[in-house]
């Protein structure tokens, strides 16, 4: 068995929070207690030890990784992902374990990572490359690709302290991905650039894992961590929660934060601050199936039944419309029912009633989604709801057949064969 690039065997790192260390003229103070009393200091010094916090950033973390493999990182704010990438490249120690890496490091944790502000763009580009082990000669080689990369060629005689934070984070990039390290470690430094940049960074990437080289990739777009790595590690408060395929890490991690946030759902409808005049606004969300019995969940190919309850300020409303997003839990819109679109606006709705949307044969996959509300009076916003309920999904044989559904959505289809004149070899 090929040997691992990298192999973290129990990490862990430890911090201590909660007990100020002594400024300015109480660091004399303190010494001057220390030498008078040295006992009572000695167990002043333990009790505040022992009325610290302690945090565990990491915490018994284990993973090997191959040459070549892309591997994202994903977790919540405060995971540990950033300090797992600390670790790994050497910026700090940890409190436990070990990990060991094989071949040069090129990292970009933070916007201007290993740069000094008081040198110039071409000065940091050696700089960097030279902490990283290269020659002159091979930086040399690499020079313009980099600079045009980043496009920054004009400044590049320009003390890096006068560049804006998108062009630090281009030319950082660019040094750190073409200077051919053997591993790549990038944290969520490319949200700073623009779209074009971003996306630009990430085929470079992709061209940086294909010759063989390892990437980690620290991210909260879970698009790019799909289209780009071959594995993913879910981090929560510090310990390994899932490690394996892209799509099943994103889906359980997306999961979880739907549950986390559940119970703040049902408190949306009740907030009366949210977006719109209030003329009319929505007071819930239900199911229905094809019978008219309430349900928890919709079923692909069966009739299901959208409710939104709803009150208005006591009279009428005419010149409704109603519109409804369904997103998948990478965020990406998946279906529209609008009312408008189908030509079936309300002309009046009573001071307190239901807006019902059937839909005949549900076209979405089985899962878990997410659902916008919105109402509209005579072109004026009166009410909007964003994320404020879950739909799931459950498997269903749409086409009658048996068979496995592909692909987000499904649609009625008809296949063919047709006999055309001439002979059969083109």
């Amino acid at each position: 068995m090929e040997e691992p690039i990298i192999s973290v065997q129990g990490l862990g790192k430890r911090y201590r929070l909660g007990v100020a260390r002594p400024q300015g003229g109480s660091k004399l103070r303190a010494a001057l207690r220390a030498l008078a009393s040295p006992f009572r200091y000695l167990r002043q010094s333990l009790s505040q030890a022992g009325e610290a916090e302690i945090l565990w950033a990491l915490k018994d973390v284990s993973f090997q990784v191959g040459q070549g493999e892309v591997l994202g990182i994903i977790g919540r704010n405060g995971a540990g992902k950033s300090t797992l990438l600390k670790v790994l490249a050497r910026i700090t120690d940890p409190t436990l374990g070990r990990a060991v890496l094989h071949g040069r490091v090129g990292c970009l944790l933070q916007v201007g990572t290993g740069f000094h502000p008081e040198l110039s763009g071409r000065e940091n580009t050696y700089l960097n490359g030279a902490i990283m082990g290269m020659k002159k000669a091979e930086i040399d080689r690499k020079f313009e690709e980099i600079m045009d990369f980043a496009g920054v060629e004009r400044f590049v005689d320009t003390p890096v302290k006068y560049y804006s934070s998108g062009m630090y984070v281009r030319l950082a990039f660019a040094v750190a991905a073409h200077l051919e390290p053997e591993i790549l470690i990038v944290d969520e430094v490319l949200a700073v650039g623009d779209a074009a940049f971003q996306k630009k960074c990430l085929g470079k990437m992709s061209h940086v894992a294909q010759e063989g080289r390892t990437v980690l990739f620290v991210s909260h777009n879970m698009e790019a961590i799909l289209g780009l790595c071959s594995r993913a590690l879910w981090l929560e408060a510090g310990q390994l929660v899932q490690d394996g395929d892209p799509q099943e890490v994103v889906q359980a991690y997306n999961r979880r934060c739907l549950e986390d946030v559940a119970s703040l759902d049902e408190g949306l409808f009740q907030d009366y601050n949210r977006p719109g005049d209030g003329r009319l606004r929505f007071t819930g969300f239900g199911l229905r199936d094809g019978q008219g019995a309430a349900t928890t969940f919709a079923v692909t190919g069966q009739t299901v039944d959208f409710v939104l309850p709803y009150v208005t300020q006591g009279q009428p409303v005419e010149n409704v419309t109603v519109w409804m997003w369904i997103h998948d839990l990478m965020g990406r819109q998946m279906l529209c029912l609008w009312s408008k679109m189908t030509g079936q606006d309300f002309e009046r709705l009573a001071p307190r009633g239901e807006v019902v949307c059937r839909v005949p044969r549900f076209p979405l996959v089985p899962g878990t989604y997410t659902m916008d509300f919105n109402a509209v009076i005579n072109g004026i916003r009166a009410d909007r709801l964003v994320g404020a309920a879950r739909l799931e999904v459950m498997p269903g044989d749409f086409f009658g057949s048996g068979r496995d559904l592909r692909g987000p959505f499904v649609c009625d289809q008809d296949w063919s064969g047709q006999e055309t004149a001439g002979e059969g070899r083109p």
